[in-house]
């Protein structure tokens, strides 16, 4: 997946109002979805708004960070809370190369690093507010 910072989400021609901008530098980011584990909901090349920080609850799509490769980020639905973290999983567990915490088991809390606002490519759709 890849991620973009507010910067890099006004250059690649993200519409947020002027106002909206202070806020999202330090708040959102953008990031691509790769792969298919996240099908019907998500598809490879959307791009989505991430907020950073913001409380999870089961049923949200978040970010984090893959726990066997800090480098990697995935994209998951929050299923539910499991000791000091979360249960990931994808929406399509046929797809090929699809990893949650069926593999790595439950998501520590500092590696969940926000919750999926919207899609804002190609299609724009607002996800609920969890908090």
């Amino acid at each position: 997946m890849k991620s973009r910072g507010a910067a890099g989400l006004l250059a690649a021609g993200g519409a947020l109002a002027a106002g909206g901008v202070l806020l999202a530098r330090r708040r959102l980011r953008a990031v691509a979805v790769t792969g298919e584990s996240m099908l019907p909901a998500l598809r490879p090349g959307d791009w989505l708004l991430v907020r950073n920080g913001a409380r999870v609850s089961a049923g949200d799509v978040v970010v984090a960070r893959h726990p066997l490769r800090p480098g990697t980020l995935v994209v998951k639905r929050a299923a539910f809370r499991s000791g000091d973290g979360w249960w990931l999983e994808s929406d399509n567990q046929g797809a090929a190369g699809r990893q949650d915490s069926w593999d790595f088991d439950a998501v520590p809390d500092r590696l969940v690093l926000g919750r999926v606002v919207a899609r804002y490519w190609p299609s724009p759709r607002v996800f609920p507010a969890g908090d």
